[in-house]
């Protein structure tokens, strides 16, 4: 049997109806921007795995720091126990985030950091003996997958057979400058019972890339401080420079009370999450009540390895001539939107940072069930580039280190698509 044949007699893939998939193309090798299957041929990965893979496929500092890690210490429960990997990863990382982050929870996923982090908000009340229980969320959100991360997501058919057991929630469009009054009456009018506010900034990914502007959300979020709600950024995919900016938080001019972290976080070489919090949300649960205590955890919490991949990345991030390439993607993707934005067969092009996103022309309604994608995906993958389109939403996320040539290559394969493209 070959690797696809044994991968279909045992895996079960993520977001594949297995009925009716193909067979799944087997990978053997990372470098770089490429992956390798196993009849060698190789693939530009312009959506970075999935939106988690920063420096490259395989990065060798990442590996050695790793392997290093490896021979010294790869586990040890962080329940009474810690670590170095662990306080220096919390330190570097709070230096960078907005002032108010003062603590950092461990947990190993971005689903999963958003769960501590609801629980955080709604256990933050009822410690003070306030029971402020419903969420305050974007419309088409997405925050993962497990049950609470599920219920702050926005209803759609991958929640319909769970909807009457995800928990209530009050979902707004998100802001532009048109809407933002008809948004502070509804929140206003529901204030004294939202526990907390959890959205997406500036990006919401699994909706199709939609975006948003820096001040609009700003402004929202200004009045919920003055309203007495709790705010949780999920910077699952917009930190560690994928925006433009290390984090979506350099955009804005307020301070969420929590924050979540994964994808980037590592490079994208380990699972991880994290949740920090502020000071404030931090002495809510300190008390010589031990029913305060916030009762969540895992197996694999602060984990050393991941730990040390998680510094490992943010040492090749904060470097020079990284910070230098995420600008040169930046400015290559926004000259490439203006070139999109005059093609007959697309439209909706927007572009924030290192992701750009667009909508093919059809006559079925923008949907991630629009069967364009399935189409495109296959002919790019045709030409050795790796697009995984939201239907008929392209986009691109690349890895930081591809060059300005293979940035071209990718250019000009979509145009390329696009001109021999019929629907």
């Amino acid at each position: 049997m070959n690797l696809q044949e044994r991968d279909r007699a045992v895996n079960w893939h993520p977001y594949t109806q297995m009925k009716t998939a193909e067979d799944a193309i087997p990978i053997v090798k990372g470098s770089g921007i490429y992956l390798y299957d196993e009849d060698g041929k190789k693939y530009i990965d312009a959506v970075a795995s999935w939106w988690v893979t920063l420096h490259g496929h395989a990065n060798p500092y990442i590996a050695q720091r790793v392997s290093e890690q490896l021979n010294t210490l790869e586990q040890v429960i962080f329940a009474g126990f810690t670590h170095e990997p662990a306080i220096q990863l919390s330190e570097n990382l709070l230096k960078l985030l907005p002032e108010n982050q003062e603590k950092v929870f461990y947990s190993d996923n971005g689903s999963t950091a958003v769960e501590v982090a609801l629980k955080m908000c709604i256990q933050f009340w009822h410690n003070q003996g306030k029971e402020k229980t419903k969420i305050l969320a974007f419309k088409e959100a997405y925050h993962g997958d497990t049950f609470g991360a599920m219920s702050v997501s926005g209803r759609s058919v991958w929640t319909k057979p769970f909807g009457e057991m995800l928990f209530e929630v009050i979902f707004i469009d998100p802001p532009i400058s048109e809407n933002i009054e008809d948004l502070k009456s509804i929140i206003k009018n529901h204030a004294e019972e939202i526990a907390c506010f959890i959205y997406e900034p500036l990006i919401q990914g699994a909706a199709g890339m939609l975006m948003h502007k820096a001040e609009d959300l700003s402004e929202l979020m200004k009045f919920c401080r003055e309203n007495g709600i709790l705010m949780i950024q999920d910077e699952v995919f917009t930190g560690f420079g994928r925006t433009g900016k290390l984090f979506a938080a350099n955009y804005l001019s307020e301070k969420p009370d929590i924050m979540c972290f994964s994808k980037g976080l590592t490079g994208g070489t380990m699972p991880m999450g994290i949740t920090t919090s502020s000071q404030q949300i931090f002495e809510a649960f300190l008390s010589e009540d031990k029913y305060k205590t916030l009762f969540h955890g895992h197996s694999f919490t602060a984990n050393p390895l991941a730990c040390t991949a998680a510094l490992a990345s943010m040492e090749l991030l904060l470097k020079e001539e990284t910070l230098e390439k995420i600008n040169l993607i930046s400015q290559k993707h926004f000259n490439f939107s203006k070139v999109l934005k005059n093609h007959p067969k697309v439209e909706n092009v927007r572009q924030t940072g290192t992701i750009i996103a667009w909508e093919i022309k059809n006559d079925e309604k923008t949907s991630y069930f629009n069967e364009i994608g399935k189409v495109l995906y296959h002919e790019f993958l045709k030409r050795g580039i790796i697009m995984r389109p939201l239907g008929n939403v392209m986009y691109l996320v690349p890895p930081y280190c591809i060059t300005p040539e293979e940035m071209d290559f990718v250019y000009r394969n979509i145009l390329e698509v696009l001109d021999g493209f019929s629907n």
